[in-house]
């Protein structure tokens, strides 16, 4: 079973306004010209002709805050869409720490099963509102392969989706990056006198935030094994300490806001006894429904109202020695998160243990199993169609008061109708939780609404970035967390405004977004005539295809220059 990541996810934007662009934009007469000459920004490391580096100061100085999966592969971005850029990381423990003891010590980096971006949503208990548009277009579950792929990491997606190293062993991750980051120059620095193009600082804690009338950020470090502080100012500030008090203390000094953090991702403890002799046992397919009674819920004219509250969730379920645990009991305590934390997390779990039987046809089979065998005991002629260990058929039985010895002829119609509703109607008096392993995702940090998803910039204030855990959004157990972890930057032509979004792509491919369209060709040229809606669909040299629309009143036209597209519709 899958052990999954506190989420990270990143769309990091750096603003550099081109006032040529914007001259050159306006007198396209209708055309949108996405052509990079010498005098534009630098948007993507892919060799673009006429294309030359953006020249940024060498004082220019990036901080992110921590050290785990977003905040290492943000600084190999960084480096590698803004090379002059200095980049710092400073991280209280080690680096990637989470990442090592993930999916069980494997790493289940992301999950294959989800290609439909409106299904991919629906893993995200906070979240998945927002990210139904086009959030994962620009990095989705294949990208994410690609990527590690390209790196060298060999990859396996098992029968439920979740992705692992071949290796099954979380080193093969952790090694990938930290190789990145050192091929960007990456080296472990003592103090930020001595800061290289990418410095890795850890045991070191970003205490206070505060933004001069300059724009810049000015951050006071300390390190945690004897008082020492050092001031550092910085032109742009990440954030993805995961679900820290640091993280939310920095995001409030800066003017945002916290939505309190609870856990999320736990086990189920159960007060059960006999329950406990099943410790081990494992079920394939369960439906699993949790009620929770006098939920208070804020809504207007009506604060403080209590409801019966009914989550459902369907997958795999594991008895343990405190309670029960899997993937469906995982899930069910994701979309719950909040209300059990509001129910001291005590209420009733209902599990169906043949979900694919309805109970007329249940009761239908344990008749036909009464007739067949009348002299044989209760206990040991279970019907095979259901599929049951002996152990919990045995379970079953104790809870309806047939001991062993009882032969089926002993058994009443009324018993074979209860046994029935036990297998699809179990109930089990939720006590409490477990935490899962060694891993903790939580629910809640800075509200989505204060953030610009499209960047992952502050809606408040500029420059600033978040990614990760230390956002309002999670994700269910199976490689969900750890999706929205893998990062993509985003590079927003300013002076453009909301018309066109250059996207540097993992694989060195210009991603462009028009409205509602999106095309992905690696280099060249593309003139889209602002007209009406036109559907199309293309695909560049080694990419798969996609589709989307561009605007304009009757025509559309792309000019693909040297692009190499395959074809067009």
């Amino acid at each position: 079973m899958s052990v999954t990541l506190p989420l990270y996810f990143l769309r990091f934007h750096l603003s550099f306004t081109s006032r040529t662009a914007s001259t050159r934009a306006k007198n396209n007469h209708g055309y949108l010209f996405l052509a990079p000459k010498a005098n534009t920004t630098k948007f993507t490391t892919a060799s673009i002709p006429g294309d030359k580096p953006q020249k940024i100061s060498a004082e220019e100085l990036l901080v992110v805050v921590g050290g785990g999966a977003a905040g290492v592969y943000g600084a190999i971005r960084a480096k590698t869409v803004a090379s002059n850029l200095n980049v710092l990381v400073i991280e209280k423990g080690k680096l990637l720490s989470k990442v090592k003891i993930s999916g069980g010590g494997r790493c289940n980096v992301t999950n294959g099963h989800c290609a439909d971006n409106l299904v991919l949503a629906d893993h995200y208990p906070r979240g998945n509102k927002e990210l139904r548009g086009s959030f994962f277009n620009v990095h989705g579950p294949a990208d994410t392969m690609s990527w590690f792929v390209d790196k060298g990491v060999d990859l396996k997606t098992e029968d439920d989706g979740r992705v692992f190293p071949v290796s099954n062993n979380s080193s093969s991750v952790i090694d990938c990056l930290l190789s990145e980051a050192k091929c960007r120059g990456a080296v472990y620095a003592k103090t930020v006198r001595f800061l290289g193009p990418v410095s890795l600082q850890t045991g070191k804690l970003v205490t206070s935030a505060s933004a001069s009338a300059s724009g810049k950020f000015l951050l006071k470090i300390e390190k945690r094994t004897h008082k020492s502080v050092e001031l550092v100012e910085a032109d742009y500030l990440l954030i993805a300490s995961g679900s820290s008090q640091q993280g939310h203390n920095l995001a409030v000094q800066l003017g945002h806001s916290i939505v309190d953090p609870v856990p999320s991702l736990f086990t189920f403890k159960i007060e059960d006894a006999q329950l406990v002799e099943l410790s081990g046992v494992t079920f394939s397919k369960v439906i699993v429904k949790l009620k929770l009674e006098n939920v208070q819920r804020n809504i207007p004219q009506l604060t403080q109202a209590c409801f019966l509250l009914i989550i459902l969730r369907v997958g795999p379920m594991l008895v343990t020695h405190w309670g029960l645990s899997g993937p469906a009991i995982l899930r069910l305590s994701a979309w719950g998160a909040r209300y059990l934390y509001s129910s001291g997390y005590k209420g009733k779990l209902i599990v169906d243990f043949v979900p694919d039987l309805h109970i007329e046809d249940l009761k239908s089979m344990l008749s036909q199993q009464k007739n067949r065998f009348l002299k044989q005991k209760v206990l040991n002629s279970c019907p095979m169609e259901l599929q049951l260990v002996k152990r919990f058929w045995k379970y079953i039985l104790d809870r309806e008061g047939l001991v062993g010895d009882t032969l089926w002829a002993s058994v009443s119609n009324s018993s074979i109708v209860s046994i029935a509703n036990l297998l699809k109607h179990c109930t089990f008096e939720v006590k409490g939780k477990g935490q899962f392993k060694d891993e903790f995702v939580t629910a809640g940090g800075v509200p989505l609404s204060e953030i610009h998803l499209n960047t992952m910039e502050s809606r408040i204030q500029p420059n600033l970035y978040f990614a990760g855990e230390v956002l309002n959004v999670d994700g269910v157990t199976g490689g969900f967390n750890f999706q929205v972890r893998k990062l993509t930057f985003i590079f927003r032509v300013a002076s453009l405004g909301d018309l066109i979004t250059y996207c540097s792509g993992h694989d060195g491919t210009l991603r462009i977004w028009s409205g509602g369209f999106r095309s992905k060709f690696r280099d060249g040229i593309c003139g889209v005539r602002a007209e009406d809606s036109l559907k199309i669909r293309f695909r560049a040299r080694q990419n798969a295809w996609s589709g989307g629309y561009i605007a304009g009143s009757t025509i559309g036209r792309l000019a693909a220059g040297n692009a190499n597209l395959v074809g067009a519709l």
